[in-house]
């Protein structure tokens, strides 16, 4: 019977775990997490706000509580838990579905100024990722900047121009509601540094910024034609085409009374920023062009949008896993379909870099999983513990099997209701600990 450690529980993980029982009768998986909650970004990356996403969680749980795998959450692999030679000597193969678990930079002058993050840290914080700090990222701010256009960056200028009522039913936690209530951000301008035609929100995404009550989006037309394929969007992909026509239909809207303005900005490129009174006062674009090769080239034209919060959404970035290759130039670990070393492997965003939906982890999984089970023969030759829990709690872990999580819910439950909302995440290790234990303390 082969026994596969799974590092990681969000989607590429549970989705490996799931086509490794699928294909192979005999073969037993441990999940691992270093977080007690497993569903990794479809937990702390999804919106509160997108329900529907987040019920993805639903479909991940089925795969978790199959008879022949079994969650180990609060389980470090590394440095302070599980060394992860170790891990390899209790377990006949190792996938690490770790993702991406950084942010890329903007690499210019004053990005580290107080009230300049990453727009990770901020969805961390409204999603209750344990690890999140309380950064005060909408106190005093009046205006905010958010650098990209994907959809992470859509996510939090929907969240930033949301009002309280509409947020109060989500799980989000208790404090950064709260925080979000009080807020006084009237402008949010999400930018990018080309066009309309090149920017990588879907379609669905950028529509529902156009439904918030109490804010309005506004588009400059003379930006947009900027943009060659604004006049004629034909040749587009179906996405880039919707998209223009959507933005297309907000340019021509004239500007309302809504106590919100969302302002969507192409072609500027961030330079600098700019401080005020020791904190962002300020963010310096200069205005770009197409350069004719699906690039931009600067103008020297410069101007200045005023903010008090900057969040750049530039990008994930995979970092280095102890004990395997990295490149350094992709953030990725090198490998052949999957295949690392002997015993080794690895799938997700680790494996290809941060690209694709969470559905594309189905496929690169399945290719992971293929070079696993053709390897099979000779990884069942080692000789591995019948069940490596006894090795890792003598390691000092102390991990959280579903019962655990299963607390957690329910505690979290117990908290909406006392809150008189729906399901309130529980924010901080400590609280998700305590709660987990009580699973222990009821047997």
């Amino acid at each position: 019977m082969l026994r596969v450690a799974v590092v990681g529980s969000g989607p590429s993980g549970v989705y490996t775990a799931q086509t490794l029982v699928e294909r192979d009768p005999g073969v037993l998986v441990d999940v691992l997490d270093r977080l007690p909650c497993p569903y990794g970004l479809v937990r702390y990356g999804v919106a509160p706000d997108h329900e529907k996403i987040k019920s993805l969680q639903n479909n991940l749980r089925t795969v978790l509580e199959h008879e022949r795998i079994r969650f180990l959450g609060g389980v470090q692999v590394g440095a302070r838990g599980v060394p992860a030679a170790r891990l390899q000597e209790l377990y006949h193969a190792v996938v690490y579905c770790v993702g991406a678990a950084t942010d890329r930079h903007l690499g210019i002058p004053g990005e580290d100024l107080p009230g300049s993050w990453s727009a990770t840290r901020f969805v961390s914080w409204y999603s209750a990722h344990p690890d999140a700090v309380d950064d005060g990222f909408v106190r005093g701010a009046r205006s905010a900047v958010v650098i990209g256009v994907g959809n992470v960056a859509v996510d939090v200028t929907r969240i930033l121009a949301r009002g309280a009522d509409e947020l109060s039913p989500t799980d989000m936690p208790q404090a950064a509601l709260s925080a979000l209530a009080a807020s006084e951000v009237t402008d949010v301008h999400m930018v990018g540094r080309r066009g309309p035609s090149q920017a990588r929100f879907t379609t669905k995404e950028l529509r529902e910024l156009g439904t918030l009550p109490g804010a309005e989006v506004r588009v400059d037309p003379a930006e947009l034609a900027l943009d060659p394929a604004y006049t004629d969007p034909s040749g587009l992909p179906a996405v880039q085409r919707r998209n223009v026509e959507v933005l297309r239909g907000w340019a021509g809207l004239p500007p309302g009374e809504a106590p919100r303005r969302i302002r969507l900005r192409f072609f500027l490129r961030p330079v600098e920023l700019l401080a005020d009174g020791g904190r962002v006062g300020a963010v310096r674009f200069e205005r770009t062009v197409p350069d004719g090769r699906g690039g931009v080239v600067g103008t020297g034209r410069f101007e200045e949008i005023e903010a008090q919060l900057v969040l750049r959404s530039v990008g994930y970035r995979g970092v280095p896993v102890e004990g395997l290759p990295f490149d350094e130039a992709t953030g990725t670990v090198p490998n052949d379909a999957g295949r690392v070393a002997p015993g080794v492997y690895v799938a997700g965003w680790i494996k290809r870099g941060p690209t694709g939906v969470i559905g594309t982890n189905r496929p690169c999984a399945k290719e992971t999983v293929l070079s696993l089970l053709e390897d099979a023969p000779v990884l069942a030759l080692a000789d591995v513990p019948d069940d490596p829990l006894p090795a890792l709690r003598a390691l000092g872990l102390a991990p959280v099997e579903w019962a655990g999580w299963q607390a957690i819910e329910r505690a979290e439950a117990e908290l909406g209701a006392s809150l008189g909302r729906g399901v309130v995440k529980l924010p901080d290790w400590q609280s998700l600990l305590t709660a987990a234990q009580a699973a222990d303390s009821a047997v």
